[in-house]
C-alpha cells in the first residue's frame, strides 16, 4: 500500500479492519508522525521552521504559510489540508486519517480537538475505523478546548465557544456554544 492508496481509502468512508493492510499503513504513519511532531514540540522552532515540519508531517510540499504556537499532535498528518493565514494555538490535537479541511484566515483556539476516526459500534467490531472528514470554513474562530467529532461541516465565518463540543454541522455565520454545541446567535 502507498499514501495515495491510503488516502483513498480513507478519503472514500471506507470502514478500516482492525489488522488489516489498511490499519498497519495507518499505524506506521502514526510513527512517522510522533517522530516530526516530536521535533516540532521539542524545542524552539522559528516560524519558519514549524512551516517546514508542517510540510515535512503533510508530504505536502506546497503547505501554505501559517502560524501555529506548540505544542500540536496528530496521529497521521497526511490528510490535514490549510487554507491561507490559518492559526492554531497551542495545545492543539489533530486526528486527521478522515481528513481534515481548514479554510483561510481560520482561527484555532488552545486545546482544540479534531477527530475524524469513529469505532464500530458493534462490540465484536470496536477495534474497526469508520473515517469522516471535518470541514472547517473561511474564517472561523473556534475558542479554547473546542472538541469537533468526525464528518461535522462548520460554515464560513462561524464561531465556536470555548468548551463547545460540535457534533453536527453548524451553519456559515452561526455562533455555537455548548455540550452538545447549540446555536445561540
Amino acid at each position: 500500500m502507498d499514501l495515495k492508496q491510503f488516502l483513498d481509502i480513507m478519503n472514500s468512508g471506507e470502514e478500516v479492519i482492525a489488522g488489516s493492510e489498511t490499519h498497519r499503513f495507518m499505524s506506521a504513519l502514526s510513527q512517522e508522525a510522533l517522530r516530526i511532531t516530536s521535533e516540532m514540540n521539542g524545542k524552539y522552532h522559528t516560524p519558519e521552521e514549524l512551516v517546514e515540519l508542517m510540510r515535512e508531517l503533510t508530504g505536502q510540499p506546497d503547505f501554505p504559510e501559517f502560524s501555529m504556537f506548540p505544542p500540536f499532535r496528530t496521529d497521521c498528518g497526511k490528510n490535514i489540508h490549510f487554507g491561507k493565514n490559518v492559526f492554531i494555538n497551542s495545545g492543539c490535537a489533530f486526528q486527521d486519517q478522515g481528513g481534515i479541511y481548514i479554510g483561510d484566515n481560520a482561527l484555532i483556539g488552545h486545546n482544540a480537538v479534531i477527530a475524524t476516526l469513529n469505532h464500530n459500534r458493534d462490540p465484536e467490531k470496536r477495534g474497526n475505523l469508520i473515517p469522516a472528514p471535518v470541514v472547517i470554513g473561511r474564517n472561523v474562530w473556534f475558542g479554547a478546548n473546542v472538541t469537533v467529532v468526525p464528518g461535522v461541516t462548520i460554515g464560513d465565518g462561524a464561531i465556536i465557544a470555548a468548551g463547545a463540543v460540535v457534533i453536527e454541522d453548524v451553519p456559515a455565520g452561526a455562533t455555537v456554544a455548548g455540550v452538545p454545541a447549540v446555536r445561540i446567535k
